[in-house]
């Protein structure tokens, strides 16, 4: 698959995004910062399951608006199908926000669904959870379920997002899951012809 001209294409400019287009922050500072975020949830919540749904809103919320930056920054127009998109996202869109690029696996046969594999993540950098938070359920890095659904439907995607496992939690890997439900229909706002 990496022999794929499009799939080096996709490399290629999230490296060139990354290097020259990006203003950075510490990375440290990021991570604690997200970190507080959590911590600061959890004790406003006092509910894992409650906490992972507003990270995943945040999340949302924050995909929404970084797809414009992502489109203005990578010049990268339209996907033509989902395969595409998933590139993209994970050699671009992670490359470009967070330097990261996490492997794509596990399409489904109709390629609709798709796995990323996260080799690294910094929001988990200096973080272990607590029995508590592994027994309750949290996702730690759930904001990137919701960043993803955010950014995917505002180019008309409509896509379910969902951790099946994290090294956080005791696994082998860090995995995401990525099914798209349907492409929507463009739609002018009311008043607009």
């Amino acid at each position: 698959m990496s022999s794929n001209p499009a799939v080096k294409q996709y490399k290629a400019l999230g490296d060139e995004v990354w290097k020259s287009k990006v203003d950075k922050i510490n990375a440290e500072l990021f991570t604690l910062t997200y970190g507080s975020m959590v911590v600061q949830l959890v004790k406003d919540f006092e509910d894992y399951t409650e906490v992972n749904k507003q990270l995943e809103k945040m999340g949302y919320n924050i995909g929404q608006r970084m797809i414009e930056d992502f489109l203005a920054r990578s010049g990268i127009g339209r996907c033509s199908e989902f395969r595409d998109t998933a590139e993209a996202v994970s050699k671009v869109g992670f490359k470009m926000f967070l330097n990261i690029t996490p492997n794509i696996t596990n399409w489904s046969s109709d390629n609709k669904e798709f796995s990323l594999v996260f080799d690294e993540n910094p929001l988990t950098d200096f973080v272990e959870l607590p029995d508590e938070a592994l027994e309750g359920g949290l996702w730690y890095s759930n904001v990137y379920c919701g960043v993803l659904r955010g950014a995917l439907e505002m180019v008309q995607m409509q896509v379910e997002a969902h951790f099946v496992s994290d090294t956080l939690r005791g696994d082998d890997i860090t995995e995401m899951r990525i099914k798209l439900i349907r492409y929507l229909e463009e739609e002018v706002p009311v008043g607009e012809d």
